[in-house]
């Protein structure tokens, strides 16, 4: 569902653009309003939610694709816990819909999917290692590296029950927004995939705004 943003630039607490390849774990307090704006077009932003004060419990793909009875997350979506509860709502939205089964890419899917050779290469679980390595203190590990979205990616669900990695529906500028419903970090890998449509074969800065 395409929904505007009634929010202002102008107004905005940060804005931090987030380079292809790299990470941001970010802190979302409880009310806050937080974009995440495709510059210039069909890049993933893939993303993991936890509850910033007990990361036990994190974003549930399962929890909120059964309570919303759609695959797909876009304008008015919850983001539901492990736990049932809401994280966040998606209140604006003008990409239209982002995939929430696809998964994010990592060495060992790169190698499955297209290539020994493609083992080496960077992927988003790389990122999230990165990240939780470097931040030990917000108490994120590997184990709760869990479901995340695909902000930005489309991965149509087949008549047959499959998952397809398509060309993607975003363009240069399109948002997606998102308020917090409970404190929470927000942990981003800007997708370096190469091998797939999913960033054009050209990953590309995302933009993230905090009001």
């Amino acid at each position: 569902m395409i929904r505007e943003s009634d929010m202002l630039l102008s107004e905005a607490q940060e804005s931090t653009v987030v380079p292809a390849g790299d990470y941001l774990l970010k802190k979302i307090k409880r009310g806050q309003t937080v974009r995440i704006t495709d510059l210039e077009g069909n890049q993933a932003a893939d993303t993991l939610f936890y509850n910033a004060n007990n990361t036990a419990e994190r974003y549930s793909a399962m929890d909120t694709i059964r309570e919303q009875g759609n695959v797909y997350l876009s304008a008015g979506t919850l983001l539901r816990s492990n736990f049932g509860n809401p994280l966040l709502e998606i209140t604006a939205d003008t990409c239209g819909r982002h995939d929430t089964l696809g998964g994010a890419c990592a060495t060992e899917s790169n190698t499955v999917r297209y290539d020994l050779n493609k083992r080496c290469m960077h992927a988003c679980r790389d990122s999230w290692m990165l990240a939780i390595g470097e931040h030990e203190s917000v108490g994120i590990s590997k184990r709760d590296i869990t479901h995340n979205i695909n902000f930005f990616m489309n991965v149509p669900v087949t008549a047959e029950g499959g998952l397809t990695f398509e060309d993607g529906i975003s363009a240069p500028g399109k948002y997606v927004e998102m308020v917090a419903h409970m404190d929470v970090y927000m942990l981003v890998s800007n997708c370096p995939q190469l091998n797939n449509p999913c960033n054009g074969y050209n990953p590309t800065p995302i933009e993230i705004t905090l009001w």
